[in-house]
């Protein structure tokens, strides 16, 4: 599921996109200074940042500059209470996407947030690899060492989700939400059944079941 991130520190336009985004199908964090956005986003689980200019700490501006002087290619949207053409241009020339003045229809964000998406699917097809393993997202194609596997796109994701967080340990809950878009049902053994696809395909060794917590992959 498209994760974004929103840089806000006034709770009311925070909580309000939120819901919006969330809504429409997304997932959102929000956070409420320049530092804590920078480090959220270089996390590489962010699809997209809605980032304000007046940000406590760092400012947004800043924020940008290093997120593209360390190699983000993230899509970021400006939102900021400025008007002048002087801050639009700063924003644009520090690698923005897009520039959305405050107050805004939630609409026009929306439309202006899928619109950003969209141009950045190839952004985010780059090939994950791992040791001897390779996923390529925009080919679908699954490479251990020479071999190429055979994977649903159920497994794919899941495969995804873990080669991009190697050694984090990724709760059940986590990865229903990012894989199959579900809320987390104590009851729901997917992910314990999709884990054994997995070992099956990649070797036994690879995931290792952390008990209480989720799975971690170590292989």
């Amino acid at each position: 599921m498209t994760h974004i991130l929103i840089a806000e520190d006034e709770p009311r336009i925070s909580a309000f996109v939120s819901r919006g985004l969330e809504s429409a199908g997304y997932t959102t964090t929000i956070v409420t200074s320049g530092d804590t956005a920078l480090e959220f986003a270089l996390g590489g689980d962010v699809d997209l940042v809605l980032l304000d200019v007046g940000l406590p700490g760092m400012d947004g501006f800043d924020v940008l500059r290093h997120l593209r002087g360390q190699g983000s290619s993230v899509p970021v949207i400006m939102l900021t209470a400025r008007s002048s053409t002087r801050d639009t241009v700063e924003g644009l020339d520090a690698g923005a996407n897009d520039y959305v003045p405050k107050p805004f229809k939630f609409d026009e964000l929306l439309a202006r947030v899928r619109s950003r998406l969209r141009e950045n699917v190839h952004t985010g097809s780059i090939t994950v690899i791992h040791r001897d393993i390779s996923l390529d997202p925009l080919t679908r194609r699954a490479r251990v060492g020479g071999r190429e596997l055979d994977l649903s796109a159920r497994e794919f994701a899941l495969a995804e989700q873990f080669l991009r967080h190697p050694g984090q340990v990724l709760s059940r809950e986590q990865l229903l939400s990012r894989v199959w878009g579900m809320d987390f049902d104590p009851g729901s053994n997917v992910v314990d059944v999709y884990v054994r696809y997995l070992r099956a395909k990649f070797g036994p060794d690879r995931i290792v079941t952390v008990r209480g917590a989720g799975y971690r992959w170590d292989g």
